[in-house]
């Protein structure tokens, strides 16, 4: 397991601390794990911890992350060619905000999300 305290990647997906979640970010209120990053074929990557708050942006290539806890792990869900577990690291006593960013490419059509 790899642990990430400033910048990291898990395949496709970028994280990066941050001093604090932009004002304009929505929490998500959903329960059970949270999907940091959905993929058509069902191999997200998520965090099942609950200290973990996933926030969204006007952006659909950014979102934030806010840990109550010392770390959450990000976990992806593919059986094979999978991507090492990732442990975001927060401070001692809790608490940290990551900003995440999926990879984008440009086609003749525009920019779009990588699919891994």
């Amino acid at each position: 397991m790899q642990e990430i305290k400033q910048c990291g990647a898990q395949g496709d997906v970028l994280f990066r601390r941050v001093p604090t979640i932009p004002k304009d970010a929505t929490e998500q209120k959903d329960k059970g794990p949270v999907i940091v990053a959905h993929s058509e074929t069902g191999h997200h990557h998520t965090i099942a911890q609950a200290e973990a708050k996933l926030f969204t942006s006007a952006d659909p290539f950014v979102c934030y992350l806010r840990l109550a806890g010392e770390h959450a792990d990000v976990v992806h869900h593919r059986p094979h060619d999978t991507h090492e577990t990732l442990r975001l690291v927060g401070e001692r006593k809790g608490g940290a905000c990551f900003e995440v960013r999926r990879q984008r490419e440009h086609t003749p059509e525009g920019w779009r999300m990588v699919q891994d």
